[in-house]
């Protein structure tokens, strides 16, 4: 031990004159002087705190008085003491100590635009479509033979796999935590495994360099690439008004394998934070100014309709878009037909039996001398080591692209 710790312990032990007469709270008194308080809390807990912390300190002073003394299991106390690092905690208390809030998080948002999906295992799944067979009948003369139709199939198709991680602690850390900061460890990996779904659905439909090019393309018909604004054409506009009546026209002009409609009735606008005022903004506005024939809308060729694009288009901000997205990201955004009516843009799989985030602690290997039951937060047998572990099941595939458009947002 060093000179100044004894230095400081015996300057200390001459105010505690009180401790041999057996008064301890005057003893107490005698090196609190008003200090030693935490700053933080209601007036009833600061005086808990109080007393708490004058009754470790008390046994503490007990400790090195009688290492001082010769004691030689009171030194063994004190040095095991030291050793957890109880010291310095104690002494710290008169600053006010807090532990900040964890980031906010969000429920994932990713089914208001991919269906959710359900798979038996780990091999490949596939979904199956069948297209034809709906086109307008054709007019069938007196004893002509009926046309026959063909109806053709196709397949979508994934495969499922896991993800997980761990944290381990020390049976120490975890006693020294006085300000609760590790009990929420399995809260942080469960809020891993959400931001893994909503980041690997991000994935499916945008990458580094945009909007998935193979998914989103003009051999699919599903990037906005004109649109009108006065008399400029502009391609991949940035996200207004004009431009989100544009989107709407590409979604409704969509057909299927018999050349007929696609009905679409809702539909989902995904945008990164950078574009939520703007979304928002469309979608909230309480009535639109349009123009009624040629007009360009500034003068009295106008016409003030109710906004009625609140009730078919829901706004969801993705901010993983500009972390995935690092070319357009802040500026790209994308519509969604609804996923659960008709057929869906991507879907996102999950393991039956294990479709939501699986939280786990290992179960010590020891027991106690005696017999008894071991609580995990006592540590493993080995290392005295605590372990948290996650594990989710999940994978996915873009489907359909007739079910969305995107535009980069970067006008040319």
């Amino acid at each position: 031990m060093s000179t100044a710790l004894l230095d400081a312990g015996t300057a200390t032990l001459g105010q505690l004159d009180t401790y041999h007469a057996g008064t301890e709270n005057a003893a107490t008194s005698a090196i609190f002087g008003g200090d030693g308080v935490l700053l933080s809390g209601n007036r009833r807990q600061r005086r808990q705190e109080s007393r708490d912390y004058q009754r470790r300190l008390l046994d503490l002073t007990r400790r090195y008085r009688g290492m001082i003394e010769g004691d030689r299991r009171a030194a063994l106390a004190f040095q095991e003491a030291m050793s957890r690092g109880d010291f310095t905690h104690l002494f710290g208390d008169i600053i006010d100590r807090q532990l900040l809030a964890a980031y906010q998080t969000r429920p994932v948002q990713w089914p208001s635009y991919a269906k959710r999906g359900r798979v038996r295992d780990f091999r490949t799944v596939k979904r199956f479509t069948l297209d034809g067979g709906e086109a307008t009948l054709n007019q069938v003369k007196e004893l002509a033979p009926y046309k026959v139709r063909a109806v053709t199939d196709s397949h979508y198709e994934y495969a499922v796999a896991k993800y997980g991680d761990q944290i381990a602690v020390s049976w120490e850390t975890m006693v020294n935590d006085d300000l609760d900061a590790l009990t929420d460890l399995p809260t942080r990996l469960g809020n891993a495994a959400r931001r893994t779904e909503e980041k690997f659905a991000a994935q499916m439909f945008s990458d580094a360099s945009g909007p998935n090019s193979t998914f989103f393309s003009t051999a699919n018909r599903n990037i906005i690439n004109s649109t009108v604004v006065g008399s400029t054409v502009t391609a991949n506009p940035d996200l207004t008004i004009g431009a989100l009546q544009h989107a709407m026209q590409v979604l409704g002009q969509q057909k299927d394998s018999d050349g007929g409609p696609i009905y679409v009735e809702g539909v989902t606008l995904v945008v990164p934070p950078a574009l939520e005022v703007a979304a928002n903004n469309i979608i909230n506005a309480t009535e639109i100014l349009a123009a009624t024939g040629g007009g360009d809308g500034t003068a009295n060729d106008q016409l003030r309709v109710t906004n009625w694009m609140r009730n078919r288009v829901q706004v969801v901000v993705n901010p993983w878009l500009p972390i995935v997205n690092t070319t357009s990201g802040n500026s790209a955004w994308y519509v969604f037909a609804n996923p659960n009516v008709g057929r869906p843009a991507m879907e996102l799989g999950f393991l039956i039996g294990h479709e939501t985030p699986e939280l786990w602690v290992k179960s010590p290997n020891a027991m106690r001398v005696g017999g008894g039951p071991v609580a995990p937060e006592e540590g493993d047998f080995e290392h005295d080591a605590i372990q948290y572990r996650v594990r989710m099941v999940l994978g996915g595939t873009l489907m359909d692209p007739k079910s969305a458009v995107a535009s980069t947002g970067l006008k040319s």
